[in-house]
């Protein structure tokens, strides 16, 4: 029985350890921590098909320097004299244009409809996770701003996503959870949403009841032992560990990893917010995007999430930015005027580091140098959203099968 090694406990390492036990691998996860923490914890819980255009896209650049003179804005990069972020930072500019971003789509959509399609044989085997298909609602304020949301929808469309186009009376129709101040909306009826923490505590403890997986908490991994083009073994804090595969699915902290391997992956974490409400009476029912302020809002069982910002920054940056936080909670009740959210204390917001490419695509492809090493990472904020089809996507690999959607975009 072959042996595979997962760096990275998150939702991209769990999902694949997940399907290459299914199929009869000898698997052992490594991480660093206690497995209670992370980004495939506190995000939005969001399964987003309608995501098909990546980060790196036309206008972001220009938008993204505007936002950088305002300190409660959705997205900021810090500055710094950085080679890998020079390095970041122009590979992004290459990357957003027209051509990038109509080849990404459908290989995004492909990758989020796998998952979602993997998202609901899991309902099947438990509700534990609250998994409901409700769409997800992108609210808009201003006209500049629907134009853009709408023009996206109609991008979406023509992949054949199901999308609806809604005045602003028609949102309120829909959304009768709360008042919604907005002009208009589009309703991806494609997407699904659930609750993070307990999804993540369902693959534990499906792994855990699974005698070929064995997961080691609070393991560092320090070096790999190679010969021949190959991993022979990894060395942890605990020792060394004979392999015959290793996955690389670490996820802001995947270069760091990768440098170990003499591989350069070019991924910079993106810090992002969030804090959830456990009483609030009268909320959103529906999943939400509030567009000018790039929100996420979920509904999770009785409980009510918010999150946003994205900050390009490193992952010692454990600061939490007040301004940015009010910037989340003015957008919230600008949206929901019945809201009368305040700003949270520090102790009950959650942060947590997205790992993301230049190209605004995650990376699922073998090492080019090292035959049996797989890397499994910059997935950014759709971790949760491709976590199951990435998964599957590495156990195919893994197991030289058929894949069940093309890769090509998805290389190094």
């Amino acid at each position: 029985m072959k042996k595979v090694s997962i760096v990275g406990g998150g939702i991209i390492g769990l999902s694949t350890a997940y399907f290459l036990a299914n199929e009869g691998y000898e698997i052992e996860i490594f991480d660093d921590t206690d497995l209670s923490d992370g980004c495939s914890y506190g995000n939005a819980g969001m399964i987003v098909p309608s995501h098909v255009i990546p980060l790196a896209q036309p206008g972001m650049i220009s938008q993204g320097i505007r936002w950088m003179f305002d300190s409660k804005s959705p997205f900021y990069v810090k500055p710094r004299l950085d080679f890998d972020l020079l390095k970041w930072g122009w590979k992004f500019y290459q990357s957003a244009n027209k051509a990038h971003v109509q080849k990404s789509m459908p290989a995004l959509k492909d990758l989020a409809l796998l998952s979602k399609e993997l998202y609901q044989e899991f309902d099947k085997i438990s509700n534990s996770f609250f998994y409901e298909e409700k769409g997800l609602l992108m609210l808009y304020q201003t006209d500049k701003t629907g134009y853009e949301i709408i023009h996206e929808g109609e991008l979406a469309q023509e992949l054949g996503l199901e999308v609806d186009f809604l005045s602003r009376q028609e949102v309120q129709i829909l959304e009768n959870g709360t008042k919604v101040n907005a002009i208009g909306g589009v309703h991806y009826k494609c997407d699904a949403h659930l609750y993070p923490q307990k999804f993540m505590a369902f693959l534990k403890a499906e792994l855990m009841a699974n005698p070929r997986v064995k997961i080691s908490k609070n393991t560092e991994v320090l070096d790999f032992v190679i010969a021949n083009n190959k991993v022979k073994k990894i060395v942890t804090s605990n020792g060394e560990v004979v392999t015959d595969e290793v996955v690389i699915a670490s996820g802001a902290w995947s270069p760091k990893i990768a440098k170990k391997l003499g591989a350069k992956i070019s991924i910079l974490p993106g810090k992002g917010y969030s804090f959830t409400f456990f009483d609030k009476i009268e909320k959103p029912t529906i999943p939400s995007i509030l567009c000018e302020g790039k929100v996420a809002v979920t509904p999770m069982s009785t409980a009510i999430r918010f999150g946003g910002t994205m900050e390009i920054t490193n992952t010692k940056d454990k600061n939490i930015n007040r301004n940015r936080l009010q910037g989340i909670v003015e957008t919230v009740n600008s949206f929901y005027p019945n809201a009368n959210i305040s700003i949270p204390e520090n102790k009950d917001v959650w942060f947590g580091f997205r790992p993301c490419t230049p190209s605004g695509l995650p990376i699922i492809a073998r090492d080019k140098k090292l035959s049996n090493v797989v890397l499994a990472t910059g997935h950014a904020m759709m971790g949760l959203g491709l976590a199951p089809g990435t998964g599957k996507i590495v156990s195919e690999i893994i197991s030289n099968k058929d894949l069940s959607i093309s890769t090509e975009m998805f290389q190094m």
